[in-house]
This record gives C-alpha cells, sequence and structure tokens, in this order.
C-alpha cells in the first residue's frame, strides 16, 4: 500500500512548498524509499505550455513532452529522477478529462458534478501515480482559501476513506511573519491559515513554518496549542542562502523521521547526504567568481530562466567558482552600447524564447561573442540567432532571418520544421521532449564536452536550422557537431573559428543536477574561466 503526502501553503503563495516537498522527496529517496511526486496546479491551462514567462516563469519540459510548473524542475534536480507529464495534474488536465468522459457517454446519464466526478478524477490521477511508489508527495498549488484550489483539497479530504488514514499525511507550510515593532514573530497567519484548511475537513499533521527568524519553543507551543498539532510537529523552516540547504535543515529537525513514524514506516536506514553535503562544501569555499551574462526578453522575472540559472550554479560550483549572472534585457542592446554592456562578462548566454522581440539585441550578443572570441552558449532561439548573426557578418547574407520573424526573407537560415507546417493549435504541438542526438566526430561536443557518440536532450521549438545552408556555413567555420538521426536536424552547432562558441537546439539546462552538472554548463563555465586573465 502506497503512502500519500500532501503539501498545501497558506497565508501567501511562494513560500516554498516545491522546495519542502522536493527536499522531503530527496531524503526520504536516501533513506530507501521509492518516491513519487506530484504537483497539482488549480490554474484552468491543460499545461504551462501557453503560458507568459512573465506571469508564471519558465515551462519545464520533461523527457515525455509534457510542458509543466517549474516546480518539477526542483523535484528532479533535488530526486534526481526524470519525471513526466504524469507528474503535473492541473485543473485544465482535470476538467478536460471530465468533459470527454462525459461526451462519450462515460457517466452514464449522471449530472456530472465538481463532486464525485472532478474530485474522482483528482483522486484517479492521484492512486495511479501512488501505485507505482512506496511514497506519494503531492503540492497542491496556490493558497488554501483560493476558490480554483477547492477540489484538490476536497478530493485529498476524501482520500484517507479510500486508503485508510494511516497512510495519509497532510504538511502544511505557513509564514511566521517578523513585526519589527513588536520584535517577534506573529502566529496569528497561520492560525488562520490552519483554521481554513480544517473548515474543509483537512487537520494538518505537521506545520512547517517559514520564518527569517528561528523559531522559539514557546512559538512552537503556540501554534502547537492553537492548531491542534503536537510542538514536535511544528518544523522550522528558516530563510536559507540557498534551496540547496534546506534538506539539511529539514533533517536536522528529524522533519523525514517524523514523517514515516506518522506513516507508519519506522527503521527505515539512515539518509546518505555525502554527495549533497560535498556540493554544499564545494559551494561553500567556491574561491573565484565567473561572470555570464544572460540576454534574454523576459529578464523582469528571474524565474522565466530558473533552470538555466540553476545550471549555471551547478557548473560554476562543479568548477570551484560562484558565478555572477548579469540579466541583459536584449531590447536594450542597441550597436552603440553593447560592447560596454557586455564586456564583464566572461562568458555570454542566449537562452530561448518566442517571438521578434528582442532579436535584434541577441544578435548583437552573438555578434559581440564571435568578434571578440567570448564564450558563448546558445540555448534553442540562442543557436537561432548565432547562425543568423553568422550569416550576415561572415557569409555577407546581408538579410539572413529567420521565417518566424521575416517570412519573406530572401534567405531563411531558420525555417519552420515539416511536421510543423500547417499546425493551427498551440498547445502541446511543438517538437517537444526527448530525442536522441547523434555528435559528430572529431566535434568538440563530441570530443571534449559530452565524451559520448550519442546523447538525449529536451527540446521545446517549431523551428529548425535549413539543412540548405549547411555547406556554406561548414565551409566558414560553423561546425554541424550534432544531428538527430529521426529527422536529420540540425541538434548543434559550433564555430571552430572561437575558442569556445557553441550553439544547441535543445534546452541542457532541464538535465543538470546540483550534484552532476550538465557537461555543456560545465564545459562552458570553464572556458568562461579560462577568458578572465585577458579580460580582467
Amino acid at each position: 500500500m502506497a503512502k500519500y503526502v500532501f503539501v498545501t501553503g497558506g497565508v501567501v503563495s511562494s513560500l516554498g512548498k516545491g522546495i519542502t516537498a522536493a527536499s522531503l522527496g530527496m531524503l526520504l529517496k536516501q533513506r530507501g524509499f521509492n518516491v513519487g511526486i506530484l504537483k497539482m496546479d488549480p490554474y484552468l491551462n491543460v499545461d504551462a505550455g501557453t503560458m507568459s514567462p512573465f506571469q508564471h516563469g519558465e515551462v519545464f519540459v520533461t523527457d515525455d513532452g509534457a510542458e509543466t510548473d517549474l516546480d518539477l524542475g526542483h523535484y528532479e534536480r533535488f530526486i534526481d529522477e526524470s519525471l513526466s507529464g504524469a507528474n503535473s495534474c492541473t485543473s485544465g488536465k482535470v476538467y478536460l478529462a471530465v468533459i470527454t468522459n462525459e461526451r462519450r457517454g462515460d457517466y452514464d446519464g449522471c449530472t456530472v458534478q465538481v463532486i464525485p466526478h472532478v474530485t474522482d478524477e483528482i483522486l484517479r490521477r492521484i492512486t495511479a501515480l501512488g501505485a507505482a511508489c512506496d511514497v506519494l508527495i503531492s503540492e497542491i498549488g496556490g493558497t488554501v482559501g483560493d476558490i480554483e484550489g477547492q477540489p484538490f483539497l476536497e478530493a485529498i479530504r476524501q482520500l484517507p476513506a479510500r486508503v485508510g488514514k494511516g497512510n495519509v499525511l497532510y504538511c502544511h507550510v505557513t509564514l511566521l511573519p517578523y513585526i519589527g515593532a513588536s520584535g517577534e514573530l506573529k502566529t496569528k497567519p497561520t492560525q488562520h491559515s490552519v483554521n481554513e484548511l480544517r473548515r474543509l475537513g483537512i487537520q494538518p499533521d505537521v506545520i512547517v513554518c517559514r520564518s527569517p527568524l528561528p523559531v522559539t519553543a514557546e512559538t512552537r507551543e503556540k501554534i502547537g496549542l492553537f492548531c491542534s498539532v503536537p510542538p514536535q510537529n511544528v518544523i522550522e523552516e528558516r530563510d536559507a542562502d540557498t534551496i540547496y540547504r534546506v534538506p539539511e535543515v529539514l533533517r536536522a529537525q528529524n522533519f523525514d523521521s517524523l514523517v514515516l513514524r506518522c506513516l507508519g514506516l519506522d527503521g527505515a536506514k539512515e539518509p546518505d547526504l555525502s554527495a549533497w553535503r560535498q556540493f554544499l562544501k564545494r559551494r561553500d569555499t567556491t574561491g573565484k567568481t565567473v561572470t555570464i551574462a544572460l540576454v534574454g526578453k523576459y529578464t523582469e522575472n528571474r524565474d522565466a530562466y530558473l533552470s538555466v540559472n540553476e545550471a549555471l550554479s551547478h557548473a560554476a560550483i562543479a568548477n570551484g567558482a560562484a558565478v555572477t549572472i548579469v540579466p541583459v534585457d536584449s531590447e536594450t542592446l542597441t550597436p552603440e552600447n553593447v560592447d560596454k554592456t557586455l564586456s564583464c562578462a566572461d562568458g555570454i548566454l542566449v537562452p530561448g524564447g518566442f517571438g521578434a522581440r528582442g532579436i535584434p539585441g541577441k544578435i548583437l550578443a552573438a555578434r559581440f561573442a564571435r568578434v571578440h572570441d567570448v564564450p558563448y552558449l546558445g540555448i534553442c532561439l540562442g543557436m537561432q540567432v548565432a547562425a543568423i548573426e553568422f550569416a550576415r557578418g561572415v557569409l555577407g547574407l546581408a538579410e539572413a532571418d529567420s521565417c518566424e520573424f521575416s517570412p519573406d526573407t530572401p534567405d531563411p537560415v531558420i525555417h519552420l520544421m515539416e511536421t510543423q507546417k500547417g499546425v493551427a493549435v498551440r498547445g502541446g504541438t511543438m517538437r517537444l521532449g526527448a530525442y536522441p542526438c547523434g555528435l559528430v566526430p572529431g566535434s568538440k561536443a563530441r570530443e571534449e564536452i559530452y565524451r559520448a557518440a550519442a546523447v538525449s536532450e529536451r527540446h521545446r521549438h517549431r523551428f529548425e536550422f535549413n539543412e540548405r545552408y549547411r555547406a556554406r556555413y561548414e565551409a566558414a567555420g560553423m561546425k554541424v557537431a550534432g544531428v538527430c538521426p529521426r529527422g536529420g536536424q540540425v541538434e548543434i552547432m559550433e564555430n571552430v573559428n572561437c575558442r569556445w562558441f557553441v550553439g544547441v537546439q535543445f534546452h541542457p539546462e532541464f538535465k543538470s543536477r546540483p550534484v552532476r552538472p550538465h557537461p555543456l554548463f560545465a564545459s562552458f563555465i570553464a572556458a568562461a574561466m579560462k577568458k578572465q586573465p585577458a579580460a580582467k
């Protein structure tokens, strides 16, 4: 019988429910349990694929091509497991399934209602995922009291009746604000949040308190008294200098042991955190700093490039350095200011994106990197703008462009994939998920970066490099270093005239881990660090 842990949040959003769930998952996995994890998002979008990065942050893509909430990235980085679309459940998915069932006649004439039909569909997804693991940890997005989240809360309220109360644990993450005028942490928001949860029929077993200060024994007693939990079940989750410190913070309070005891899983082995602690030790003892200019169009929201930022950090720590990421809004880059703006950078990274806005600035960044031999990593759109710049600046094709931005360009060096022609529906229709990439013998990608003949990487794009121009590019020094064996798509390009200039059509950031940085990022950071003596 699977065990179920539900992580809810109260008072305000962005408290760290995802990091709490991911940290618990990592601790339980290191204790020998087969851990599953699920994110339940109350929004009506079927998935995150059509949502603005300004509003929702990055779209995290799984191996099977699901476009998901960024919390799945945290889960993968902490638990070190590849997830799938089944690990993401939105209101949109649930209602779409229910309406599809109704149209097909599956409900046999019943009046279709939130209870039981919507809640049953939620429970079906939860238990299907739970059947494949020892412990399923499920995070419910949003805040208790949000109207759109109520069907999910009602569903998890019902679950103990199906699987037994001893197999379910409710963990509520809440805020203890510090009021300077009184000089103390205030528990009243937590009390109100728990009261709202209890009004919906859920009594939390554990309360995790986000706080800027230590949570005293007296405060734990007070929370325990008003929220009907033992004081020892009140866990402090103080603000940390890095999210990767949280598992150790929770472990120091025996949070994982408490969860296992409540679920009747006593006696598990102690977690092996040696690799994680070694990563934190390297992070804490870095002696150098490397500066990376991140030239993008969504830089106002740091979460828009969350996995890129984390991958850069993982790679820098592995190279014995701390990374300073300088966000550069590509819309603000001009021929007049590009040198001044980017001269501080040891490396330049242009990430993915869609649409024509900010493209001239990204092309300027690629040109700066090529002309000044600054290490350059172009991801997805970042590879495409590097190809456009090379065509204009080296091949002499002044009007070269992408059909995405200029449908009538005489030199479409980037064009729409054949499989995308005629596609009218936007959601879930791109080239998505993991595809193989064969690496060209003698290339930097094969011999120095991956040190393998083939790899698998995750994708999210509609446009690709135009194979018709390949010979001209390669003759001038921009070599194709990776090709998908299934469809022949160009996956990696290298400018061999530069010390380190690589563009990739895929998204390597999604596969980077704290204890195992992605080879592309590790090599990019190493090259950027070698630039420093000449640049500074």
